[in-house]
């Protein structure tokens, strides 16, 4: 006799007839490693949060609540697909909801989903690749300055900012770019198949639309917040229930990495803790990099 058999002997409703469940996980802000000034969504931050989600009692779906204007592809194609096997392994079906922003990996994780919902006035789409930076090739001369580059390997420094680009680099980088694009559509198309109701060439042309527009493309199936949307669809019983980031509130609010100065000190880890200041050179340049990701979508 099945557990569930049993417990319907037992006069407590909760046991016979238990409340569904959805377990929420919250997908929010850049995808890739995260820096000293930041925290950024990877495969292994995520793991456990999603290993826990997919193994909740009285388990009826999954959400992913995601705000994210993208970022690292490889990470998004691991979340997404470590998100894929769970709801394979487990029968479930998973439910996203894009914010603010759902744009290049943020829509890659959106496509993790079997059902995609958002507002209006959501952003969602860019379905593209795109890789950009400096060039400061005749700063050195100017300022008097040396510049010594000794490699092994004669494509060792392409694409140095403090060089003339050269076009077989930029030839190479197009390349690198178009494959990792064309992962990036055969993906959606996988996911979103026959809902899709746009020529190619408009979805993946790295375009963004709101949510309304979305919906007419088929990017996603609706417009509905979280709540309203899964009561209609499991009852009003229904428990909706986030798993946290289990970071300590001070780093979650300051977005440090556990190696910088505040959280070394905060932690009890002392002065040897404290980032050098290469590190907080490199975490100032992180953070205006997500900076711009993000007001790229007017956020």
């Amino acid at each position: 006799m099945t557990v569930k058999k049993l417990l319907s002997f037992l006069p407590i409703k909760a046991f016979k007839d238990p409340d569904p469940v959805v377990a929420v996980i919250r997908l929010n802000g850049v995808i890739g490693a995260a820096g000293p000034l930041r925290g950024g969504m990877t495969l292994a931050g995520l793991e456990k949060r999603l290993d826990q989600a997919f193994k909740m009692k009285n388990l009826e779906a999954v959400a992913l609540a995601i705000n994210s204007p993208g970022g690292s592809p490889v990470q998004s194609d691991l979340i997404a697909k470590r998100v894929r096997d769970l709801a394979a392994e487990k029968s479930l079906p998973v439910y996203g909801f894009c914010e603010d922003v759902a744009a290049s990996g943020g829509y890659w994780l959106a496509c993790a989903a079997d059902h995609i919902y958002a507002q209006e006035s959501s952003i969602i789409g860019s379905i593209g690749v795109i890789s950009s930076g400096f060039g400061f090739p005749a700063v050195l001369d100017r300022l008097g300055i040396e510049r010594r580059v000794r490699t092994a390997g004669h494509k060792k420094s392409t694409l140095d900012p403090f060089e003339k680009e050269d076009p077989e680099d930029i030839a190479r980088l197009e390349g690198i770019l178009k494959e990792l694009h064309e992962t990036f559509k055969s993906m959606v198309m996988d996911r979103r198949k026959d809902r899709l109701k746009e020529d190619p060439d408009v979805l993946f042309s790295g375009e963004f639309w709101t949510g309304n527009k979305a919906v007419e493309l088929g990017l996603i199936d609706g417009i509905g917040e979280m709540r309203a949307t899964l009561k209609e669809r499991f009852g009003e019983k229904v428990k909706l229930v986030p798993l946290e980031d289990a970071r300590p509130w001070w780093r979650k609010r300051l977005g440090f990495g556990a190696a910088c100065g505040l959280g070394g000190l905060l932690s009890g880890e002392g002065i040897s803790a404290v980032a050098e200041p290469h590190e907080w050179v490199q975490g100032l340049a992180s953070a205006a990099e997500e900076r711009a990701l993000w007001s790229r979508f007017g956020l």
